[in-house]
């Protein structure tokens, strides 16, 4: 891959220009990621309000009617809904594993099939959590299995 940065002209826009033979993941991750820059989530909890870095959060879960973003070792309550983050995150690296659950997939460090067709994903911080068998196609899929 070749990788040529141009200094414009003052009077020029920046610009950026992708020549790819397949437009992969891979690019289009890259491209939300320029669009829209490093996006952060508000988190409340305690102590106040907390900027959460996407990259930061290991999955998001819906319970008693509220939303929870968790990371490394704390939790964060969020405003949005569910299905409004899910539409947010379609392009970073995060998808639906169950009905009450979002996923960071870069924080899987292991997957193993589960009972009933499910699969269970180790994260990085060693918590296991459970991907229902609807969205095991999509994890599948996400993952290039």
């Amino acid at each position: 891959m070749k990788i040529t940065i141009i200094n414009p002209s003052p009077d020029e826009e920046e610009e950026i220009i992708i020549k790819c033979r397949v437009l992969t993941d891979d690019i289009n991750h890259l491209i939300c990621k320029l669009k829209n820059g490093d996006r952060k989530i508000t988190g409340y909890d305690a102590k106040g309000i907390t900027l959460l870095a996407l990259p930061d959060i290991f999955y998001f879960e819906a319970t008693d009617n509220k939303v929870f973003a968790y990371g490394q070792k704390n939790v964060y309550e969020v405003k949005e809904k569910l299905y409004q983050l899910e539409e947010q995150l379609v392009s970073f690296t995060f998808m639906r594993a169950s009905k009450s659950m979002i996923l960071n997939l870069d924080k899987i460090r292991h997957l193993s099939p589960a009972f009933g067709g499910r699969f269970e994903a180790l994260l990085e911080n060693k918590e296991k959590v459970i991907i229902s068998r609807q969205y095991v196609p999509v994890l599948k899929e996400r993952l290039g299995l």
